[in-house]
């Protein structure tokens, strides 16, 4: 799957920015109304079976993806991604997670940030703010991205539209990202989903902000809106990054579909590897 550089003629490597467990522990804590989203994906049947993390690992080496940002998340507990990271070191990146609405408040919450990216290396906060019918922008979320700055780890937020129909959409507005950025200059910010179906405001805002970047998760390169594909090949080119959100979509049926794209080899490069580089601090 990878491209040759033409100057050393090497592979360049692939990371994929957003993916998670699905082992059995992460499917028996998934609410039932979320199971409305794998239908439409057409791959609830294997999504409500379970993968090992063993599986997602050759799944990774079947497409060609050197490396993986593994996220833990609202649902999926934080001691999977931390094994997952140990057994595949040179292989997974660890996403943590942190709940500053939660009975302990939001320091606690911020401590339990602190220990994932000390004793685990963790290189960035997950937050899905439509699970906790949280805008991003609420004070709570606020002595988190403090945190991330005192860290130099990144924020990585869904933006746009919520796939589960029980979620409001509010939370993904693309605004919220720009009010954060504004506030937080030196905070990295990774917006996923492509922001749609606000794709050209999510434009606007990663265009405006340095510190911004946009990645597909979710969204196959086929349906990637006009939009999008003009930023990605152009002026954007240095502001997105390819993400897969496995297992909701598979590895190598979405780098089949970014080939088809014919992106020019150093918008590819970009991409593929060198964005997310740059983007979660990774050099």
């Amino acid at each position: 799957m990878m491209t040759p550089d033409t100057a050393t003629g090497k592979p360049h490597p692939i990371i994929d920015a957003w993916i998670q467990p699905w082992t059995a522990e992460v499917v028996a804590r998934m609410p039932e109304r979320n199971w409305a989203l794998a239908d439409r994906y057409g791959n609830a049947k294997r999504l409500r079976e379970g993968i090992s993390i063993e599986t997602m690992v050759e799944e990774m080496d079947a497409a060609g993806v050197d490396t993986a940002l593994c996220s833990a998340g609202p649902l999926v507990p934080v001691h999977i991604v931390e094994e997952a990271v140990a057994t595949y070191p040179d292989r997974l990146i660890g996403v943590g997670t942190a709940d500053p609405w939660g009975p302990d408040g939001v320091m606690v919450a911020v401590r339990e940030l602190k220990r994932q990216v000390h004793e685990h290396g963790f290189k960035a906060l997950k937050l899905e703010p439509f699970i906790d019918r949280r805008d991003p922008t609420e004070a709570g979320w606020y002595p988190l991205y403090a945190a991330c700055v005192e860290l130099d780890v990144t924020v990585q937020i869904q933006v746009g539209n919520t796939g589960p129909p029980t979620y409001p959409s509010h939370t993904g507005l693309p605004l919220h990202v720009d009010q954060v950025a504004v506030h937080f200059p030196e905070l990295r910010i990774v917006a996923g989903h492509i922001g749609w179906p606000w794709t050209e405001e999510m434009i606007a805002i990663a265009w405006k902000h340095p510190n911004v970047w946009i990645d597909t998760s979710a969204h196959l390169p086929k349906h990637y809106p006009p939009e999008f594909l003009r930023f990605l090949k152009t002026f954007g080119q240095d502001r997105c990054i390819w993400a897969s959100d496995w297992p909701i979509l598979a590895f190598d049926r979405t780098l089949k579909q970014v080939e088809d794209l014919a992106l020019p080899p150093e918008v590819r490069r970009k991409f593929l590897h060198d964005n997310a580089v740059t983007a979660f601090a990774l050099g």
